[in-house]
């Protein structure tokens, strides 16, 4: 089983994936990876953190400012986001029941061990629940069930997901 979630910026993607890691934990699986959020400072977003599911532990994935790696005005902190989020999902391959990837896209391509460890997922049994960028849908629509999240359908797509993850994870 493999779920792809994308849509457009704050339409709720991470808010959907993380509500599925909730219940999924809250039925007694074990859910591991990594969620993406956005940092905001006096109403402006200024860079992403990334948390491990397992432990918690955060990490900068991008901040406002000057360097490299580059996306748009933000420079991506590939060493934290191999630290905190491959690390995360090497462990989930292991230990997890339920993979949670968010997200797939440009920043995290600009890490080499990203892509090694989600290229290991997807050849994985594991199930997947993943958020994809909008620039990387038509690349993993054939793999798995694509999911375009909108205000509009969000709460059913949560339903679905929902209802999928759980088929999944009790064998049937």
């Amino acid at each position: 089983m493999r779920i792809f979630i994308t849509g457009p910026a704050g339409v709720g993607k991470t808010t959907l994936v993380s509500r599925v890691a909730r219940e999924v934990d809250r039925w007694g699986y074990i859910v591991g990876g990594m969620i993406t959020q956005e940092v905001r400072e006096r109403g402006r977003r200024m860079g992403f953190k990334i948390t491990a599911l397992d432990t918690g532990e955060e990490g900068t994935l991008a901040w406002v400012g000057n360097g490299r790696p580059r996306i748009g005005k933000y420079v991506v902190h590939v060493d934290e986001l191999n630290r905190v989020g491959v690390s995360a999902i090497r462990r989930a391959l292991i230990e997890a029941d339920l993979i949670v990837i968010d997200e797939i896209g440009p920043m995290e391509y600009m890490s080499d061990e990203f892509v090694r460890i989600v290229g290991e997922v997807l050849k994985s049994e594991k199930p997947l629940l993943a958020v994809v960028h909008r620039r990387f849908a038509d690349k993993f629509r054939p793999l798995g069930k694509l999911y375009t999240l909108s205000v509009e359908n969000r709460n059913r797509v949560f339903t679905g997901v929902m209802d999928e993850v759980m088929k999944e994870l009790r064998g049937g």
